[in-house]
């Protein structure tokens, strides 16, 4: 006959030995803040990228004049006018629509700039130099300071377009 054989009782788990068991709530929990930063974060996208109302009524007034469009043309890319300046930022010099602002409640914006364009300044807005542009015919500059108060935000008072 065979022998019963004697099997040796488990060993006793240690409660000091065990990884601690984990709760499935963490995981859907981190999930669920994963999921929500990133529709912040693609909310915080959609909103930089979207243009702000007074640049698409003023991109729709620029477009709906040949005029304002030779200027913009003459400003953004015949000129050396975005070495100093941006549409928004101040780099070296003040930023278009920063100018459009300063000036909106001038009658005579368009040719105090289009002088300001062809002669230079200095102390306007702080201590920048605006440099003269004598290459730049007073049509021109005039021209260009049209489109730079087509800029202006849409609650300053409107002047009809050169």
């Amino acid at each position: 006959m065979s022998e019963p054989q004697h099997q040796d009782p488990p060993p006793a788990s240690d409660p000091d030995s065990d990884p601690p068991r984990r709760s499935r709530w963490l995981g859907v929990l981190i999930v669920a803040f994963a999921l929500v930063v990133g529709l912040g974060m693609f909310n915080i996208g959609r909103l930089i990228i979207r243009p702000k109302p007074e640049v698409t009524a003023a991109d729709r007034l620029i477009e709906a004049s040949p005029r304002l469009q030779q200027g913009r043309e003459l400003v953004t890319r015949s000129s050396d006018c975005m070495r100093c300046h941006t549409m928004e930022l101040d780099v070296v010099g003040p930023g278009f629509r920063n100018i459009a602002k300063r000036y909106a409640d001038r009658d005579d914006a368009v040719p105090y700039l289009a002088r300001k364009i062809r002669e230079g300044s200095v102390g306007e807005w702080g201590r920048i130099v605006m440099p003269r542009h004598p290459q730049v015919t007073q049509e021109q500059a005039e021209l260009m300071a049209g489109w730079l108060m087509a800029l202006r935000p849409a609650n300053a008072p409107s002047a009809s377009p050169p």
